[in-house]
């Protein structure tokens, strides 16, 4: 049976993950096409949802499943499973609309096509791509392709072909407004469209315990304020800042997923979670007033975690809070804008995380522009001293939409030939090369920190004393899985 619009979520995470994809990842809850799905269909249109991550379909699967939908748009929402992964997600979907009857009119978003949108058009095989956050663009867009498609000018966020004397050409009508009243128009995720049961949890966020779904993932806010030098996050929303749902909205989610899925895994996955305090203390509160027994993790910044409130949000059920530490060096830090907190603020405020009883994810970047061999050893020695629950260490990557991006495109290093190139863990992951050190130095010192932090005598102690022997096991397993580069000849 047709549907007006179809939101599908290519199958990308095996290509971008390797082996760690099979057990250690977790998948995803499909945010944005959830979001688009509601806004879609409350005014007055049939939605569907296609995520072929967690149906483990194949490109041409996906394919097939798109054309027995035979949607009237259909839209590529392509994000990726971490906030700036966007772009080594493009693949799956050219490979998957390559494979679609021309006669289907497709759209690509996400934070790429909002960052690149006009290379997007000229390599991509989408009809459409939307530059901005989505949802206006796609309303539009269906009722124009209905009324016979002859005034896409009037679709705002909207770039297109034309062919003015039988030369192809692009149009634009510029960025979408964002949406202002979230709870109004964005009121709740498309839960029904999905099955809750097939998403799972990371790993390490459900220590000690091996059950890992289902899972939800819950946007309580969007853009950021901040203008990190490595990020791409704002891409689609034009610029920085940050709007927020009621609290209320948020929990009263939380609440139906509790009583009705029996969820108690949840992500936050705004970029800035642990930011405004009223809003946090509010979802806390009101988690605590409904006696709803969760197991939540979300983002924050050394700078915009309190220790005032730690108490409230374990009691909230806030067990583990990912920071974004990135580097040992407060010089390289000051040169990607990351903050101007000290070392000793870092451990500070860790410390008091774990007093708290609240896990930690600890986030570190090798390779920004100012890091030296020496630097990047800093990093690894901060990591292994703070010694948090867990850790993903990243290379820095130029990714479209971040004023690395456009340093880069200007002045050098060299990007990815490819957009998989972008990937963390990818085989042909192409890192930045620093103001002193090549791709390769940086790429084999990563792997290295890595395989160090999590085969570190002291950290296994700290992991066996509060999780247990399963979970040290389940981490040994891990370090097992070698990742296959390049780059590296391996």
């Amino acid at each position: 049976m047709s549907v007006d619009v179809l939101f599908v979520t290519p199958p990308s995470k095996d290509h971008v993950y390797q082996n760690l994809s099979s057990e250690f990842s977790a998948i995803e809850p499909p945010v944005w096409s959830m979001l688009c799905a509601t806004y879609i269909r409350n005014q007055g249109y049939s939605v569907a949802i296609l995520d072929a991550e967690a149906d483990h379909m194949s490109y041409g699967q996906c394919a097939g499943a798109i054309e027995e939908h035979d949607p009237i748009l259909t839209v590529f929402v392509i994000y990726g499973h971490q906030p700036s992964a966007s772009t080594q997600c493009m693949p799956a979907g050219n490979e998957v609309c390559s494979m679609l009857n021309p006669q289907l009119k497709t759209i690509v978003m996400g934070t790429h096509a909002s960052a690149l949108p006009e290379k997007t058009m000229l390599e991509e095989p989408y009809d459409f791509v939307c530059e901005g956050e989505g949802p206006y663009t796609i309303l539009s867009l269906l009722q124009c392709i209905r009324a016979g498609g002859v005034d896409l000018h009037k679709v705002p966020g909207l770039w297109y072909r034309v062919y003015p004397d039988g030369e192809m050409g692009l149009a634009t009508t510029g960025m979408a407004q964002n949406i202002q009243n979230l709870d109004m128009e964005l009121p709740e995720q498309a839960w029904d469209l999905i099955n809750i049961r097939k998403y799972r949890a990371h790993n390490w966020h459900c220590f000690p315990d091996s059950i890992r779904t289902p899972y939800a993932s819950i946007q309580t806010s969007l853009g950021c304020p901040y203008k990190c030098s490595f990020c791409c996050i704002n891409a689609p929303f034009g610029g920085s800042g940050i709007r927020y749902w009621k609290p209320s909205t948020v929990v009263k989610q939380m609440e139906m997923l509790h009583t009705k899925y029996g969820v108690t895994n949840i992500k936050i996955p705004d970029e800035m979670f642990i930011l405004n305090e009223t809003h946090v203390t509010e979802i806390c509160d009101l988690i605590i007033e409904h006696k709803l027994k969760l197991n939540i993790w979300a983002y924050g910044r050394i700078d915009t975690v309190k220790p005032k409130y730690l108490e409230k949000l374990k009691k909230a059920g806030f067990n583990w809070l990912a920071l974004g530490i990135e580097s040992g060096s407060k010089h390289v830090r000051d040169g990607s804008d990351k903050g101007k907190f000290k070392d000793n603020d870092i451990y500070h405020i860790c410390d008091k995380i774990k007093k708290h009883g609240i896990n930690i994810i600890a986030n570190y970047i090798f390779g920004l522009p100012d890091d030296t061999h020496d630097s990047m050893q800093e990093t690894l020695d901060m990591a292994r001293a703070i010694n948090a629950e867990w850790a993903n260490f990243y290379c820095a990557m130029a990714y479209p939409g971040s004023p690395l991006f456009d340093d880069a495109v200007k002045n050098g290093p060299s990007l990815p030939s490819n957009h998989i190139g972008y990937s963390q863990h990818s085989y042909e992951t192409y890192p930045l090369a620093t103001n002193h050190l090549t791709a390769t130095e940086v790429l084999q010192f990563r792997d290295n920190a890595f395989m160090k932090y999590f085969t570190d005598p002291m950290y296994l102690k700290m992991m066996q004393e509060k999780f247990g022997s399963s979970v040290v096991d389940g981490i040994k397993e891990m370090t097992k899985i070698e990742l296959k580069r390049e780059l590296l000849g391996a």
